[in-house]
């Protein structure tokens, strides 16, 4: 038999193989969509399940059949919308010029940063007092001042139960539109709840972004995948071996221990099964294993989604969706709620 090599493995489409700076992902391109909506809704995963469906895949051989696929459980409670931010476009970018916050925040808002005190009381050098008000509020704004504006929302960790926390994740969302479009409905949003369903319908694609599940130091063989060598080899046996020219101690495509998982990683083109209001219709018999019972709504997504279990999972709008297939969504027969205990 031939003598098994494998010095190379894995790929170098992502690279460098570091540490994420935050548990919630970034999003660093937005897709294009005609409807007036955010382009995102962050949700938390809580499992997996298999459910039943018809299939209704044009062309597939088993066509009006009922198969069980794997199905990944997302809760997702309502959002609030605490300002906006708004960017002028520079030559490196956009770049943000100044941010509008909604006159009543939720009291556990402080405890991601500082809020600003709006009627805090300045002494000139005179001895007078005066209040502070807001430089800017949202009438005033005028559509000159800026070209793009973000939605600034923030999660509601109370509602879920199984997180165990009160301070609540911030982000930013785009809005998809005119820029006229986009003011008219961040005015009409500031300070109220967005929920799933006025963003995310049944049968369309998203994108899953979040940070993988941390495995810490890892060797070669389980970073890699590179061969373990014979018994009898010099130095090592769990080495990459010999590369050739590849001798560089700090040569970047030379297999090494390194950090492994809680990477940022995208699917593309997650299939939307359902959205469930009443997360208790598919939550298994003892609730799901290390999260416990969902009670918001929830989304039900064909196949796995990258990050552990209570990880949030930033949904958006597909880039790049598969425009010559269309699917519609599909009629589910029955949610196992068989127990995971």
């Amino acid at each position: 038999m031939p003598r098994v090599r494998s010095p190379r493995k894995s790929s170098m489409g992502v690279w460098p193989r570091k540490r994420a700076t935050q548990p919630r992902a970034k999003v660093r391109s937005w897709s294009v969509k005609k409807e007036i909506a955010p382009l995102g809704f962050p949700g938390f995963k809580a499992g997996m399940t298999q459910v039943t469906i018809e299939d209704n895949i044009p062309n597939s051989i088993t066509k009006g059949d009922n198969i069980v696929i794997p199905t990944t459980i997302i809760e997702c409670p309502p959002i609030t919308v605490c300002g906006i931010t708004f960017y002028k476009n520079t030559i490196n970018g956009l770049s943000s010029c100044f941010c509008v916050l909604s006159p009543q925040q939720d009291k556990n808002l402080s405890r991601s940063f500082p809020l600003p005190n709006l009627n805090k009381v300045q002494v000139s050098k005179t001895g007078q007092t005066s209040v502070a008000k807001q430089k800017t509020t949202i009438d005033e704004v005028s559509l000159d001042s800026f070209d793009d504006l973000r939605l600034l929302v923030h999660t509601q960790p109370k509602d879920v139960q199984a997180l165990g926390r009160k301070s609540p994740d911030v982000f930013e969302l785009a809005v998809s539109g005119s820029k006229e479009k986009k003011l008219e409905y961040a005015k009409s949003v500031l300070g109220k709840t967005i929920s799933i369903e006025d963003i995310f319908k049944p049968g369309e694609y998203v994108d899953a972004r979040a940070v993988t599940k941390g495995k810490g130091l890892q060797g070669p063989v389980k970073r890699f995948g590179v061969a373990i060598r014979h018994h009898k080899s010099e130095k090592t046996k769990r080495g990459p071996g010999s590369l050739g020219p590849w001798h560089g101690t700090n040569y970047h495509r030379v297999a090494k221990a390194g950090q492994m998982g809680y990477h940022q990683r995208v699917d593309y083109n997650k299939l939307i099964l359902s959205i469930e209001k009443e997360g208790k219709k598919v939550t298994p018999i003892g609730g799901f294993l290390r999260y416990g019972v969902v009670k918001n709504s929830c989304l039900l997504i064909k196949g796995s989604l990258p990050g552990p279990k209570k990880r949030m999972i930033l949904l958006t709008q597909a880039i790049r969706p598969n425009k010559n297939v269309q699917i519609q969504a599909p009629v589910i027969v029955s949610v196992s709620q068989r127990s995971q205990q």
